[in-house]
C-alpha cells in the first residue's frame, strides 16, 4: 500500500514563497515519476508540475507556473518538492502530489496517468 503525505502549505501574501513536500512510503521511489496537481474552488483538477524517474529527471510545468515554480526530488529521502515563488492569489488551491511508473512527458501532464495520490495541502495566497 503506497502512501503519499504532503506538507508545507499555508497562508502567504502575494509575492511570497512556499515549499511543498511530499513523502512517499511503501514505494521504490527511484523508479517512480511524481507530479503535483491543484484543485482551486470552482475549477477542475489542474496539472502543475512533474518530474520523471528517467530521462535525466525531466521536468514539466503548466504555463501558469513556469518561471515561478520548481519541482525537484530527493530519492534518498523518498521526497518530492515544489518550490513556489512569486505567488499570486490565483495560485490558491489544494495541492496534491501523485506517483506513477510512467515517464513520458505527454503522460505525466495527465491526472489519469497517476496511480497513487496524497490527500492534499492547502495553499492560500492573499492580496
Amino acid at each position: 500500500q503506497v502512501q503519499l503525505a504532503e506538507s508545507g502549505g499555508g497562508q502567504v501574501q502575494a509575492g511570497g514563497s512556499l515549499r511543498l513536500s511530499c513523502v512517499a512510503s511503501a514505494l521504490t521511489f527511484a523508479t517512480w515519476s511524481l507530479g503535483w496537481f491543484r484543485r482551486a474552488p470552482g475549477k477542475e483538477r489542474e496539472f502543475v508540475a512533474s518530474i520523471s524517474w528517467r530521462d535525466g529527471g525531466m521536468t514539466s510545468y503548466a504555463d501558469s507556473v513556469k518561471d515561478r515554480f520548481t519541482i525537484s526530488r530527493d530519492d534518498a529521502k523518498n521526497t518530492v518538492y515544489l518550490q513556489m515563488n512569486s505567488l499570486k492569489p490565483e495560485d490558491t488551491a489544494v495541492y496534491d502530489c501523485a506517483a506513477t511508473n510512467r515517464f513520458l512527458r505527454e503522460s505525466l501532464i495527465k491526472a489519469r496517468t497517476y496511480d497513487y495520490w496524497g490527500r492534499g495541502t492547502q495553499v492560500t495566497v492573499s492580496s
